[in-house]
């Protein structure tokens, strides 16, 4: 009866088959209760739960994003890489199922068997056909942390390719509202070169009638080229700018529709940022950085398994025969059954060091996770204060734009009834061309900082 209870313990971890090493735990990536300028109570919805074509109101640029999402060559390489890691998960897993194979032999010889010298025989014939089974015994769980290691590395894939979608998102994006805010100074390098071509007929007109100088008419030309000048710059600008996005769509360069103007695009009034706890959970790199985490420490199992001894058990069924045609007979059958152990006893350091090494690794894992997390945080905090603050910005922009204008028309009445010179004619004109382009940019930096609140926060992957 003692002998008896002595095994119990055995047999019960033979059947609860218990994996040796820790088990995963998510390390503390010490969220913040809310991120730093979010504005109001803490709420659990997020801007980024929308998918990219809710977020995104313009046609033009979701039919952008749907062409990129389907041909852009970063996005269909981390498709590949997906596959392959789903392929090493099924190869990973495989040990933990018996390994059934077949075999046949066919040889000729003279004082042989079967390949072995056997004295005494004559030349003759031999042949042997079996299926042979082997099956390790994943006594330790070495085989099932090979395999959730082998999981967490797929899963690290996938959140990759998530990774390549929502950084696709945002750079088509974020490119598109670029190319319409060229397009804008573009209309405005324009518009001012006929102010200036406006004011040098003007003072041309007063030259000729004898009440104007030379100097007027030069300062009037020299201005007009300068604005004429930005024009075939701008205009290089946006074919690069097209191009750059033909290559994220994954097609050869070429011009990019659009119907909708930089000033006619829709920004959100009101943006939820949600929880940072949530954001662990919803962008793609801080949950690939966590699944390295979970790989590395079921590699840490794997490495304490190898000390144990490894238990196997095989098995063959068949038969062998001097004649292929008796092979089958009852009477020429071959068979076993039979089991192996084997294990280290001196290595010199090899599996000590590679359990360090595990170890080390998985603190790695642990500290990239942690960091990643940490700059998630910031970029989010970041992308808040770049839209309050763009919006403060565009106000005192246009309020600029404003007053310019109104400069411009002044100065030119006065200048029309000799209130006033040339120079203040020309400084309005060039005040209101560099203020219409600064308030252009802020207004681009506006739409690109609600792209880069969408992207911080992990939004654009969730419908794939």
């Amino acid at each position: 009866m003692i002998r008896s209870a002595s095994y119990l313990p055995l047999a019960t971890l033979l059947l609860a088959g218990c994996a040796v090493g820790p088990n995963y735990s998510r390390p503390d990536a010490h969220a913040p209760p809310v991120f730093r300028g979010a504005a109001g109570a803490a709420q659990q919805a997020s801007f980024a739960d929308l998918p990219w074509f809710d977020a995104f109101h313009d046609e033009v640029l979701q039919q952008l994003v749907k062409t990129a999402l389907a041909k852009n060559y970063d996005l269909r390489v981390a498709v590949t890489r997906v596959e392959q890691a789903r392929a090493a998960a099924i190869e990973a897993r495989s040990p933990l199922f018996p390994q059934i194979g077949y075999g046949f032999d066919a040889d000729r010889g003279q004082s042989t068997s079967f390949g072995v010298p056997f004295p005494g025989l004559k030349t003759g014939n031999t042949f042997f056909g079996a299926l042979n089974a082997a099956w390790e015994v994943d006594l330790w769980g070495r085989i099932r942390r090979l395999d959730e290691a082998a999981q967490a590395d797929l899963l690290s894939s996938n959140d990759a390719r998530r990774g390549v979608i929502v950084t696709l998102v945002g750079d088509v994006t974020q490119a598109y509202y670029e190319l319409l805010e060229l397009d804008l100074q573009l209309d405005i390098a324009r518009r001012t070169t006929d102010s200036f071509a406006g004011s040098l007929k003007l003072f041309q007109q007063r030259l000729d009638g004898g009440v104007g100088s030379k100097l007027d008419t030069s300062r009037a030309r020299a201005s007009l080229a300068s604005a004429a000048a930005t024009i075939p710059q701008l205009q290089q600008l946006i074919i690069l700018k097209e191009d750059q996005i033909c290559i994220l769509l994954g097609q050869n360069p070429g011009p990019i529709t659009r119907d909708k103007t930089l000033l006619q695009q829709v920004m959100p009034p009101e943006i939820p940022v949600g929880l940072p706890s949530t954001l662990l959970e919803r962008r793609p790199d801080v949950r690939q950085a966590e699944d390295e985490v979970r790989a590395a420490n079921a590699r840490i199992g794997v490495a304490v398994a190898d000390f144990f001894p490894k238990i196997g058990l095989t098995a063959l069924y068949g038969g062998a025969s001097t004649d292929l045609g008796q092979i089958a007979r009852n009477s020429n059958k071959a068979w076993s059954v039979g089991a192996d152990v084997s294990g280290p006893i001196f290595q010199g350091g090899l599996l000590y060091g590679q359990y360090l090494q595990a170890k080390a690794s998985w603190e790695q894992a642990k500290l990239q996770y942690q960091q990643t997390a940490l700059e998630a945080f910031r970029e989010v905090a970041d992308a808040l204060a770049a839209r309050q603050k763009l919006e403060e910005v565009r106000a005192q922009q246009a309020t600029a734009v404003a007053a310019y204008e109104e400069a411009v028309s002044v100065s030119l009445e006065r200048y029309t009834t000799g209130k006033a010179n040339y120079y203040e004619v020309l400084e309005a004109q060039q005040d209101l061309f560099a203020a219409e382009n600064s308030l252009a940019q802020t207004q681009r930096d506006q739409l690109i900082a609600v792209v880069q609140l969408y992207r911080t926060l992990g939004g654009g992957w969730q419908t794939q």
